[in-house]
């Protein structure tokens, strides 16, 4: 009895490990790729799932979008400027079937080829159209790396370059060459600044000279804004013609006054000639 026992418990055991061999639960997200003999037989999933012991088979597959990082690539660019470059690509499976069968591992050559497709796409553009046209680089990697991993069932969503790595010598004569473009249009902006006040300060000429009114409320304005400060000097300036004026007035009256006075006599041997007599 106790030997009959013992085959028992053994043969129960060994129908349980069978049973759960067999049964198998794959989430929503997860595909089954059934082998029977060897034999490509169908995929199965999501819930669950009922295998033949010993004869079938199951390959999970993941169907999630899988993040891939694309370790840095030493690119040359077609300016001849050394690079390192890392990018991020997106891929999922969308036929589990193609992606066993038809690739020995689809992560590893995903991965591969996208390292391939970025030295190459990079490697034909300048250093420039890396920094500023991204967008650009993207698409063109998404669609290469896309066409090479369709026969596999991958499908690739989205690759974006991440940081690009320049030389040191080469950083300081980029920081130089956009120091440079400043000031060439801080220059042009000054310069264009300086037109405009100068065509406004003619314009506003023009209309002062139109009318002197304008021109000495100006000047008025001037003085009240120069009087502010305390510490200053104002020097007011007069008009020529006032001047002038007064200037002949001033030579009228010293005309009239050598006309009446004494003629001046030098006086010889120290006493003053007397003066002639009347009639004489």
């Amino acid at each position: 009895m106790a030997v009959l026992g013992t085959l028992i418990v053994i043969l129960a055991i060994f129908a349980l490990i069978v049973l759960f061999s067999a049964i198998k639960i794959l989430r929503e997200y997860e595909r089954g790729v059934i082998f029977r003999l060897g034999r490509l037989i169908d995929q199965k999933g999501p819930g669950l799932i009922l295998l033949i012991p010993f004869i079938d088979r199951m390959v999970k597959i993941d169907l999630r979008t899988v993040t891939l990082n694309i370790p840095p690539q030493e690119v040359i660019t077609r300016d001849n400027v050394p690079t390192s470059v890392n990018a991020v690509c997106y891929f999922r499976v969308v036929d589990p079937n193609k992606a066993i069968t038809d690739v020995e591992n689809y992560l590893i050559a995903t991965s591969q080829i996208s390292q391939t497709s970025l030295r190459a796409v990079l490697g034909k553009a300048e250093l420039d159209e890396i920094l500023a046209e991204r967008e650009r680089l993207n698409e063109s990697l998404q669609k290469i790396i896309d066409e090479q991993t369709e026969p596999w069932g991958v499908k690739v969503t989205t690759v974006e370059i991440k940081d690009v790595e320049i030389p040191e010598q080469m950083q300081r004569a980029m920081a130089r060459q956009a120091e440079a473009e400043r000031e060439r249009r801080a220059k042009i902006i000054n310069s264009e600044g300086e037109y405009q006040a100068a065509e406004k300060l003619t314009d506003a000429a023009d209309i002062i000279s139109r009318n002197p009114a304008s021109l000495q409320l100006r000047y008025l304005q001037t003085l009240l804004e120069i009087s502010g400060n305390q510490n200053s000097t104002v020097i007011f300036p007069l008009p020529m013609d006032l001047i002038s004026a007064f200037q002949q007035t001033l030579g009228s009256i010293a005309d009239g006054e050598s006309g009446s006075s004494r003629p001046f006599r030098p006086t010889i041997g120290g006493s003053a000639p007397e003066d002639p007599p009347a009639g004489t």
